[in-house]
């Protein structure tokens, strides 16, 4: 009997397959029915049928079954399936090199990014967005937990993250330092002691971000090293609204330094001299190995590396 890889690389199977045919195979598998993929596909549910049966006859095993009058999909079917999914990836990222190679400057780029980066990603996309200024950038501010599901999804070009998943189809590039500093209110009782322990810390009320964020994840790290139990009085979801209740009294916390410099300017918040802080990280851009990137979306890795830009006029 031959094998499903002798069937797909007979002649007649290769002749007779078509795009058309795979397409309405996947919107068949994936909405379980003809009639909801011919609505989708904007076809009659009698066309869809015709192309599954023809694609099933030309691959000559049945790549659907009923199961409680439900379609279900067979091994044959997944199978094709993940066919399916290389061919039409593979025809993006053609399609999308093609444009790019005539309208670079039209590119699009998507980038997801722990929320702490929002204070200084913009500075490193202004030149980009100089040089073309008809680019478009998606750009997701999210915690850590949420960049590594879009990892997994393959969702975005570039992901900004402190700590990397321990994955062997990422390449890992080296971004930006960053340090967690344990900040108060400038008028605290603690602000002016030379030295503050860990112990001492987690006597005082605490705010903390969200579980998934990579700043709670390093203050929970630290605190576990040191045998002191996580505690806080309040739970946040983003940096600003972290300064908010540290400046309004309800307690100390812990943020980027790059967060800090319009409050530390106005003596508002102050950097308290803390067991164990700074926290030292080093931001990293990940990308997945077999990613095809687009140009503007090298161009801008360049740049985050070196530091230049680069068009036919030469480097910005």
């Amino acid at each position: 009997m031959d094998s499903y890889l002798d069937l797909i690389h007979r002649d007649s199977l290769l002749n007779s397959l078509s795009l058309t045919h795979l397409k309405i195979f996947e919107a068949t598998a994936r909405n379980k029915s003809f009639t909801r993929a011919a609505a989708e596909l904007y076809t009659t549910q009698p066309s869809v049928s015709r192309h599954v049966k023809q694609l099933t006859e030309t691959i000559g095993v049945p790549l659907f079954e009923y199961v409680d009058n439900q379609i279900q999909v067979t091994p044959t079917g997944e199978q094709l399936l993940i066919i399916y999914q290389e061919i039409f990836e593979s025809l993006k990222k053609l399609d999308t090199k093609l444009f790019d190679l005539k309208h670079i400057e039209q590119g699009q780029l998507k980038i997801s990014a722990v929320n702490t980066i929002r204070y200084v990603i913009p500075k490193f996309l202004e030149v980009l967005c100089q040089l073309y200024p008809d680019i478009k950038i998606a750009l997701d501010f999210i915690n850590h937990e949420e960049i590594l599901s879009r990892i997994r999804g393959n969702v975005d070009d570039f992901y900004i993250l402190a700590y990397p998943p321990k994955k062997e189809d990422i390449k890992i590039k080296p971004f930006m330092d960053n340090s967690l500093v344990v900040v108060a209110p400038s008028n605290h009782h603690l602000v002016n002691q030379p030295y503050v322990s860990l112990e001492r810390l987690s006597k005082e009320k605490l705010i903390m971000r969200e579980q998934g964020s990579e700043n709670r994840m390093a203050v929970n790290t630290l605190l576990a090293e040191h045998g002191i139990k996580s505690q806080f009085q309040l739970e946040v979801n983003s940096n600003n609204a972290t300064k908010q209740a540290v400046l309004s009294g309800l307690g100390l916390a812990v943020l980027s330094i790059h967060t800090l410099n319009p409050e530390l300017e106005q003596n508002q918040i102050s950097i308290l001299n803390v067991e164990g802080f700074p926290i030292l990280q080093k931001w990293q851009i990940i990308y997945l190995k077999n990613k095809w990137l687009p140009p503007v979306a090298s161009t801008f890795l360049n740049y985050l590396q070196q530091g230049t830009i680069s068009n036919s006029n030469g480097n910005f």
